[in-house]
């Protein structure tokens, strides 16, 4: 199967499916047309995460797309945690500091920036 996300005319994703390999050529028009769904539909890969493909094949679009992801004609973006992480080169969210490397838990406290303990 090929998998294809709309996008909405702010570039937010509305809605991700399937469309058999015969028609993943066309797959645009077939949703749009053949269909008569409409929108705008770019095609998205299962097995890409953080633009690398699971099965050691090319990675499409940085990351598989799912609702509410946002796509900058490059690549899909999870929306944005919290307002101090940035996206990095791989289209993932990342905090400005990074989380600390123990067996503890935490969580991000966007207030005051930083990882907080989980008691």
């Amino acid at each position: 199967m090929a998998y294809f996300a709309e996008v909405d005319e702010s570039d937010i994703v509305l809605r991700v499916l399937a469309v058999h390999d015969d028609d993943e050529h066309r797959g645009q028009e077939f949703l749009a047309d053949n269909l008569g769904l409409g929108g705008t539909w770019i095609q998205t890969s299962y097995n890409t995460h953080a633009n690398t493909h699971s099965l050691g094949g090319d990675p499409l679009h940085m990351n598989y797309a799912g609702v509410g992801f946002s796509w900058d004609g490059t690549g899909f973006a999870a929306p944005q945690p919290y307002g101090s992480w940035s996206l990095d080169e791989n289209y993932l969210w990342q905090p400005p500091h990074a989380k600390p490397d123990d067996d503890n838990q935490y969580e991000w406290d966007e207030a005051l920036e930083a990882w907080t303990e989980v008691a």
